[in-house]
């Protein structure tokens, strides 16, 4: 990020630019051209314009004015990291940017964005409601954040990694002909991919582009036939990437994907592309030159949800490796608690990432850790970056929201921990999350249940207590690609997409209360068949994750006998499966841990 320009300089620039574009406003999302949630620091233009670092937000540019739209996530960080004097804040979802350019602007405003940062289901959307308001929306020939962001980072040339057909379990040529053979199906000739992570699900490639996103950026078209082409800096790619991907696969320049879609469009050829996941630049290019767009869900999104077994396997041993760790860590936690720690929420961080660093086979966390101590665990997305770190030995609870890429497979998982004296209504509250978490990763359901049926489960006995929380129970995990997988999702307002065998879930239920403490209790399960016969067909979970609960924080006899059988079987696989890795103190510690209750 520049030094040599304030916030406030930022924003003279921009209006400078509008002016010379002849706009009333500029509209600044967080994403880059490939839509994904994470971006890498050359594509940070949001940070750049606002200070604002979370992972979603848009800003708004009047020639008087600006505004700041964040999620609920993000109330808190975006106070703490933006001016005041530059930026209003508003809610992301309950008072949307288009809703409020509305009624800002006078008719015939002319509204300016970068097309490559807005989805083409935005757009049209945008645009409809914009001519409605006699508005106008125009895209840029050039970013004005690119014309001033003069330190801006270099975009990486790191070379692209081949993911072996031995940890995907399944080879790029297989993998593009079930693709194909869906175009073929619903009369497509091709198919325009410009997220991440389906590009590198599809050709078994990964990278170091993206902090936390092992992806290489890049656009690709597959076509009917299987044929690949695919836009990206050749040189990144080594002399084995043809045998690695088959011959059917050509290489260009990032550069000459303009070209291709014009030539696409003029061939009058019928492509598939997910609206909510396509560039607006792109499909509009597309549109334009002539091609029929079909705009459906990307099929590789489902594919790629549903994990073969070899990447399931790669789970439960990313997932081994991932607990030997986290338990390193909270035996350590333990002992420099009773021994009067001096330490804060970054060097609790600090010390997580060191343990899981000594894994063979480990790569870079899967997100930002969130170590939250106290008041800030109430802050579901708290950051301890944003402001000086809490102390430890202050409260009684530890909340940690960590995870983990390794070769084989992601990890994501939250412990809230006894680092000092709590009530009994904090345990009784812990007790009561933990009996949602049960009953979820319990179920048993039939063929067709979509996550959103089944999130009541994790919230009953918040909801009988009278209590709740604001976010969702369970989010898709990719296999070495982004912790935040959909189509699937187990949340109130979630997917409609079935739960499918293969899929990987977060299973995390919290509460928060606000000023005081957060709790949230986070496994990832997968989804498998349910072997017993039955008149239907049913899906069960299984827990990848195998970190022991702190059964310090929990009420027993709030607990049925059902619940203490799961609790207790639960803690005896983690003894069995991670006792012959850990020593001495660490073992005592797990054997301690992992007591029945």
């Amino acid at each position: 990020m520049s030094t040599q320009l304030s916030f406030t300089e930022r924003l003279d620039l921009v209006r400078r630019s509008m002016k010379h574009f002849d706009i009333q406003a500029f509209i600044v999302p967080h994403e880059d051209e490939h839509l994904g949630e994470y971006t890498a620091p050359a594509d940070e233009r949001l940070a750049w314009l606002t200070g604002f670092t979370g992972s979603a937000g848009i800003a708004v540019i009047l020639n008087e004015q600006a505004a700041l739209f964040v999620d609920g996530r993000y109330t808190v960080q975006a106070r703490q990291q933006v001016a005041s004097e530059n930026f209003i804040f508003l809610h992301l979802i309950q008072d949307p940017c288009t809703d409020w350019l509305c009624k800002q602007l006078p008719a015939g405003s002319r509204i300016g964005i970068d097309a490559r940062l807005h989805s083409l289901e935005w757009y049209r959307k945008a645009e409809a409601q914009f001519a409605a308001h006699q508005l106008t929306l125009h895209s840029l020939a050039e970013n004005p954040i690119d014309q001033h962001w003069a330190d801006r980072p270099v975009a990486s040339k790191a070379p692209a990694r081949l993911f072996p057909e031995a940890v995907a379990g399944e080879s790029s040529q297989s993998k593009r002909q079930r693709i194909a053979a869906q175009l073929r199906n619903n009369a497509a000739d091709a198919l325009l991919l410009t997220q991440n992570e389906s590009i590198n699900w599809l050709l078994n490639i990964r990278g170091s582009d993206i902090p936390s996103l092992p992806v290489v950026n890049a656009f690709a078209v597959l076509y009917s036939n299987a044929a690949l082409e695919l836009f990206i800096d050749p040189s990144r790619l080594d002399c084995q990437f043809n045998t690695h991907t088959g011959n059917d696969v050509s290489v260009y320049p990032a550069d000459r994907l303009s070209e291709v879609l014009q030539r696409i469009g003029e061939d009058k050829l019928h492509v598939w592309l997910d609206s909510a996941n396509t560039n607006a630049a792109c499909g509009l290019q597309l549109q334009q030159s002539g091609a029929q767009l079909l705009d459906q869900p990307d099929p590789c999104l489902l594919a790629k949800a549903c994990k073969n077994d070899i990447e399931i396997s790669g789970m439960l041993e990313a997932h081994r490796k991932d607990a030997i760790a986290v338990c390193q860590f909270l035996a350590w936690l333990d002992q420099a608690t009773t021994e009067g720690l001096q330490s804060d929420e970054a060097q609790l961080a600090e010390k997580l990432e060191c343990f899981r660093q000594l894994q063979t086979g480990y790569l870079e966390p899967s997100f930002a850790t969130i170590s939250a101590l106290g008041p800030n665990a109430a802050l579901p997305h708290y950051n301890f970056r944003n402001a000086p770190p809490r102390t430890f030995g202050q409260e009684g609870v530890s909340l940690v929201d960590s995870g983990g890429h390794y070769d084989e497979g992601t990890t994501d998982i939250t412990r809230t921990v006894c680092v000092g004296e709590v009530s009994d209504e904090t345990r009784r509250l812990f007790t009561l999350v933990m009996k949602g978490h049960i009953a979820l990763s319990k179920a048993i359901f039939p063929k067709g249940t979509c996550g959103m049926q089944l999130d009541v489960l994790a919230r009953l006995p918040l909801w009988q207590a009278g209590f709740n929380y604001d976010h969702g129970t369970g989010h898709g995990v990719g296999h070495v690609l982004s912790v935040h997988e959909g189509p699937q999702r187990i949340s109130p307002k979630g997917s409609t997409t079935a739960l499918e065998a293969g899929m990987v879930l977060s299973n995390e239920p919290g509460y928060y209360r606000e000023g005081a403490f957060g709790i949230r209790c986070e496994n990832l399960v997968v989804v498998e068949p349910v072997a017993e016969t039955g008149e239907i067909e049913r899906y069960a979970f299984r827990n990848l994750t195998l970190v022991p609960f702190d059964k310090r924080l929990l009420l027993p006899e709030l607990l049925t006998g059902e619940e203490k059988q799961w609790w207790n079987e639960y803690h005896n696989t983690v003894f069995q499966v991670l006792a012959p890795s850990l020593k001495s103190q660490e073992l005592l510690w797990l054997e301690q841990a992992t007591a029945a209750i």
